[in-house]
């Protein structure tokens, strides 16, 4: 048993233990803590279980683990290995494009550009450890009422895309129990992006209301999209913000791609 001590910690400790041999690592904590140890295990073979803590744990409420810590490891001996992939990010803070040996770095469920990357970079980790969940949704009000939603572009397979949010998901989940992508699938080496395009902050306040009854992709709006790469850049010098499994990470431009048979993770 070990304890994360601050950022960036739960990467080294899971590093440390591929280098030493281990053949499982088990993390409990949230989507931030779990995407720390996703890149200190990967690559490699060292299998990965997980334990749901945090905020708001969308890949455990992805694969139906109870929601309890103790509950699940008692099941733990019971879950299998499964080789899956994973997405990774590429970016370069300069006006550039983005380059592979600059900055780069894996996600398990989810990628958001633009608006939610503004919340979490607003959010206060005091406000956040005190409400968690509740201290999301209080901070995406306000900003909703403040932020400018600027445009950027997508480039998939099939064509360029216009937007002022977008969620590049792994996961059919976001947020831990919003079903932003119904067709995303874990287990499949593609991503599912979720585009949201309107300016108006109004808008967004109806997109809330019918992502959380399922009924955003009925809004003329809102588009799915499957790709295996996805490149956002934004438009003109606005700065615009993306994070990865609820983590600030850096801003556009920034490919998001799939890297196949990347990780062993225990699955009921």
């Amino acid at each position: 048993m070990v304890r994360t001590s601050g950022p960036g910690t739960a990467c080294e400790l899971a590093r440390a233990a591929v280098a030493e041999g281990t053949d499982l690592v088990i993390v409990c904590g949230g989507d931030g803590t779990i995407n720390e140890v996703v890149n200190g295990v990967v690559p490699g073979n060292t299998a990965l279980g997980i334990l749901p803590g945090g905020t708001a744990n969308i890949i455990a409420r992805e694969l139906g683990l109870p929601h309890h810590p103790v509950r699940a490891a008692r099941q733990l001996s019971h879950w299998g290995p499964r080789r899956i992939a994973v997405g990774r990010a590429v970016w370069s803070n300069t006006n550039g494009p983005p380059v592979a040996d600059k900055e780069h770095r894996l996600f398990l469920s989810v990628a958001g550009v633009g608006f939610d990357a503004h919340v979490v970079y607003e959010l206060s980790l005091p406000f956040k450890m005190s409400l968690g969940v509740v201290a999301y949704g209080w901070e995406a009000i306000r900003q909703a009422l403040r932020y400018r939603f600027p445009s950027f572009l997508c480039r998939v397979e099939d064509g360029e895309r216009q937007a002022t949010f977008a969620v590049v998901q792994r996961t059919k989940l976001y947020a831990g129990w919003f079903h932003l992508a119904p067709t995303a699938n874990l287990f499949e080496s593609r991503f599912t992006l979720c585009l949201f395009k309107s300016r108006r902050w109004e808008r967004y306040f109806l997109y809330a209301a019918a992502a959380a009854t399922r009924q955003h992709l009925r809004l003329r709006d809102v588009e799915l999209v499957d790709a295996r790469r996805i490149v956002c850049t934004s438009e003109g010098q606005t700065l615009v913000r993306f994070e990865l499994d609820g983590e600030l990470v850096g801003t556009l431009p920034a490919t998001f791609e799939i890297v196949p048979d990347a990780l062993t993770l225990l699955v009921p």
